[in-house]
C-alpha cells in the first residue's frame, strides 16, 4: 500500500477554510464569472461539501495511486513482420506527450526491426497538413496521426486511405480502437472519460470537497476540448467545488501566454483560488514562474494536477513539490510499443488488440521518485508476442 497525500499545513488549511467561507456566500448571493468562459450551473455551493461523492473521490483516488498494476494487455498476436518503415506526424514535439509516445515508438521498432521517421507538425494547421503531406508521399507502410484531429487532414488522410496505408493514431479521436470516420485502424489513448473523472476526483478528495478550480485547455484541440468538459461536468457534481474559470491557452502558446494568465488568475482569485487542473502538464512549467514571482510556495496553494501526459518534467515537479502536485500520467512508452504493436497486427491482417491501459495518479507521496509511469511486464509481453 502506498500512502495518500499527506495533510496539508496549516496555511493550506486556513485557506481552504476561506474558500469554504466564500463558497457559502457565493450561494445566497450569487457566483463570481470566470475569466474566459464559465457559467452559473458551475459555481454551486454548500458549507458542507459533498459528503457522499467525496467518500467515493477518496476511495478511487487511493485505487488509482497504486503502483502494483499487473499487465492486463494482450498476451498472444501475430509474430513480427519485416521490413517496414513507420512515418510518426507528430502536432508539435513541443507536446511532452506527443514527444512521449513518440519516443515509445522508436524504442519498440528497434525491438522489432523497423524503421521509424517523426515528421514535425509545428502545432499549427499549416504545418500539421505539410507534415501529413510529406508522410503520405514518402509512402510509408503505416502513418500515426500523433495528437491531432484528422478530420484537420482530410485530404492528406483520403489519400492515405486510398493507398492501403494504415493509419493509427495517438489521442487522435475522443475514444480508444478503430474509427471510421475517419477512417483509423485504431486509436490508442486511455478512456478519456477515466481521466477526466479521476482528476475531478483527486480535486474533490484532496480539498475535502471544499475548492476554488481554474481549469486550463486548448479548446482548438477537440480531444483536449472534449476533456476539460468532462472534467467540468465532474467536478459539478461536489456542490461544495466552485469553477472559477475556465482558461482557453493553445498548447502552442503556452510558454508565452500561460505566464500571464496565472498572473491575473492569482491577482483576480487571491485566495479562493486552491486547485487547478490542467489538460497537459506542460501548462505548470510554464506556469511555475509566475507562481515564484508572486511569492507562492511551491508545494501550494493552488494544488495543480495535469489531466495527462506525465512527462519526466512533470514527475520532477511533483517529486519536488514545485508548483504542481499531482499528474495523471499516460503510460507513453507502453503506448508507443502499443502502436507498433496494433501496427504489426494491421499487417498480418488481424483486427486490433482492443487494449486500453489503465488511469495512475502520480503524486509524491506515491510515484518514489520516478520520472514516468508504465504498467510492469510490457516490453517482455510484445516481445514474446513478436518472436523478439
Amino acid at each position: 500500500m502506498h500512502r495518500t497525500r499527506k495533510a496539508a499545513p496549516a496555511a493550506r488549511t486556513a485557506r481552504l477554510a476561506s474558500c469554504a467561507l466564500l463558497a457559502t456566500a457565493a450561494a445566497l448571493v450569487g457566483c463570481e464569472r470566470g475569466s474566459s468562459s464559465d457559467s452559473a450551473e458551475e459555481t454551486a455551493t454548500g458549507p458542507n461539501g459533498c459528503p457522499a461523492v467525496h467518500t467515493r473521490a477518496q476511495e478511487a483516488v487511493t485505487r488509482a495511486q497504486r503502483n502494483d498494476i499487473p499487465w492486463a494487455g494482450p498476451t498472444s498476436g501475430p509474430e513480427a513482420v519485416t521490413g517496414r518503415t513507420i512515418v510518426y506526424v507528430a502536432q508539435t514535439m513541443t507536446n511532452p506527450g506527443v514527444a512521449g509516445a513518440a519516443n515509445g515508438v522508436r524504442d519498440a521498432a528497434r525491438a522489432i526491426g523497423w524503421n521509424v521517421r517523426v515528421i514535425d507538425g509545428g502545432g499549427t494547421p499549416a504545418g500539421i497538413q505539410s507534415a501529413m503531406s510529406e508522410a503520405v508521399a514518402l509512402r510509408p507502410s503505416g502513418i500515426v496521426i500523433g495528437g491531432f484531429d484528422p478530420d484537420s487532414t482530410a485530404q492528406q488522410t483520403a489519400r492515405a486511405n486510398a493507398q492501403g496505408i494504415p493509419l493509427v493514431g495517438w489521442h487522435a479521436v475522443p475514444e480508444p480502437g478503430p474509427s471510421r470516420q475517419p477512417d483509423l485502424f485504431t486509436n490508442v489513448t486511455t478512456r478519456v472519460q477515466d481521466v477526466a473523472l479521476i482528476s475531478a476526483q483527486w480535486v474533490i478528495s484532496d480539498s475535502d470537497g471544499r475548492a476554488g478550480v481554474v481549469l486550463i485547455t486548448d479548446a482548438s484541440i477537440p480531444f483536449a476540448r472534449n476533456k476539460s468538459d468532462l472534467i467540468r461536468k465532474d467536478l459539478a457534481s461536489c456542490q461544495g467545488v466552485r469553477l472559477l474559470s475556465v482558461e482557453n491557452i493553445p498548447i502552442p502558446d503556452a510558454s508565452s501566454r500561460t505566464p500571464q494568465e496565472i498572473s491575473s488568475l492569482l491577482s483576480r482569485f487571491q485566495d479562493r483560488w486552491t486547485h487547478s487542473v490542467a489538460i497537459n502538464d506542460l501548462y505548470f512549467a510554464d506556469a511555475a514562474p509566475a507562481f515564484r514571482a508572486a511569492g507562492e510556495k511551491g508545494s501550494g496553494p493552488p494544488f495543480n494536477i495535469g489531466a495527462g501526459d506525465g512527462d519526466p518534467s512533470a514527475f520532477q515537479r511533483v517529486n519536488s513539490r514545485q508548483y504542481q502536485a499531482a499528474t495523471v500520467p499516460e503510460p507513453l512508452s507502453l503506448q508507443g510499443w502499443q502502436i507498433v504493436d496494433e501496427f504489426n497486427r494491421a499487417f498480418s491482417g488481424r483486427p486490433h488488440s482492443g487494449y486500453v491501459a489503465p488511469v495512475h495518479i502520480a503524486t509524491a507521496d506515491n510515484s518514489e521518485g520516478a520520472t514516468t509511469w508504465d504498467p510492469s511486464g510490457y516490453r517482455e509481453a510484445y516481445r514474446k508476442i513478436w518472436g523478439k
